[in-house]
């Protein structure tokens, strides 16, 4: 199969030829019909988790076609059209019992602990745990999303920020994970802040109807914009700034999500914590049992996340797309695997070669 490759952190991105995977006992391969270009990835190839083994294939955001079922597979069969969680969860552990996939304590991560979606084909592990059966008429460029920055993102303003309509919700960092917690807010009933130095990505949270700060620093201006702080912050950029940021915006008893990955831990001001009974809390993904809710508020309309892919890449233009991610907002996508291959209909399955 053809793959984006890197050999060294930091180092070149490289399309290659590159041997097919194999399906795990219990797990499937997927031929891979669009897969996002997340920040994350970035993070990866710049070597912030160095638990990667080189050579590595990043892209954990990914939706396609079953190609091959391993040995113990139940409910999955070639052809079937899915996409997954970036947290593939082993489905044994306590975490698991519990319901709580997406911290499962023996998890696995295509793009970070094995070989990722970059590439023609992906294999999954655990694969009647963590695959998500896909509508025949949810295209795969919207579907990838859902795997990390779009499920991410609902989880962390619905689920954990627990959102209330008429809060203010202020948002810090408004790449595609942004954006897309930017959405779910609106369509949650919130009034929503979006603070970023990109003006693209701003004028694309205003055209959601979002209020914009140009910022670092925000909190002064959320402060007056939301007149006292946000209820709900959240930090889904992830740096010491935005961190920072996210926690000196809220009100008195307000909630502080950290969604944004951290190159480094951030200094948090405890004492406005302590203060004024601030709530931090950390989100990580969406397991795959909690998918239909979303599919469903997807499909009839409630939540878009087609309007926040900006770009369709081919593979070959994937190395420019990860070493630029933020840079043009919202989010890219990658849906040609071959060189020169025409692109297939919307939602349909790549060709095989």
């Amino acid at each position: 199969m053809r793959a984006l490759v890197f050999d060294v952190y930091g180092g070149p991105l490289t399309v290659r030829e590159v041997p097919d995977p194999v399906a795990p006992v219990g797990g499937v391969v997927v031929r891979v019909g669009a897969t996002g270009i997340c920040r994350s990835d970035w993070h990866g190839w710049q070597g912030h988790d160095r638990s990667i083994t080189l050579p590595h294939v990043p892209g954990h955001e990914l939706a396609g076609t079953v190609e091959t079922v391993g040995s113990g597979v139940t409910r999955w069969a070639v052809g079937d059209r899915v996409t997954v969680p970036f947290v593939n969860a082993c489905g044994r552990c306590p975490r698991c019992a519990a319901g709580q996939h997406q911290v499962c304590d023996d998890q696995r991560q295509p793009g970070f602990t094995h070989w990722g979606s970059l590439a023609e084909l992906v294999a999954l592990e655990a694969a009647d745990v963590n695959l998500v059966r896909l509508p025949d008429d949810l295209p795969f460029a919207v579907a990838a999303s859902l795997g990390c920055r779009y499920a991410t993102a609902y989880r962390a303003v619905v689920q954990v920020g627990r959102v209330r309509a008429g809060e203010w919700v202020a948002v810090h960092g408004v790449g595609g994970l942004g954006l897309s917690a930017v959405q779910v807010a609106l369509a949650s009933g919130a009034q929503v802040v979006a603070v970023d130095v990109n003006p693209r990505a701003l004028a694309l949270a205003a055209s959601m109807g979002a209020h914009v700060v140009h910022g670092p620093p925000a909190p002064e201006q959320v402060q007056a914009l939301t007149g006292g702080g946000a209820h709900l912050s959240l930090d889904a950029f992830g740096s010491q700034q935005t961190c920072a940021d996210s926690v000196l915006c809220l009100r008195t008893q307000g909630r502080h999500v950290q969604v944004g990955l951290l190159a480094e831990d951030p200094v948090v001001p405890m004492g406005r914590v302590l203060a004024r009974e601030l709530e931090l809390l950390g989100s990580h993904g969406m397991a795959a049992h909690a998918y239909p809710q979303l599919l469903a508020l997807v499909r009839s309309g409630r939540l878009r996340p087609q309007d926040l892919l900006t770009r369709e890449l081919s593979l070959d233009e994937a190395a420019a797309g990860l070493a630029t991610v933020g840079e043009p907002g919202g989010i890219s996508v990658v849906t040609r695997f071959r060189f020169k291959q025409q692109q297939p209909a919307s939602g349909d399955q790549p060709k095989k070669t």
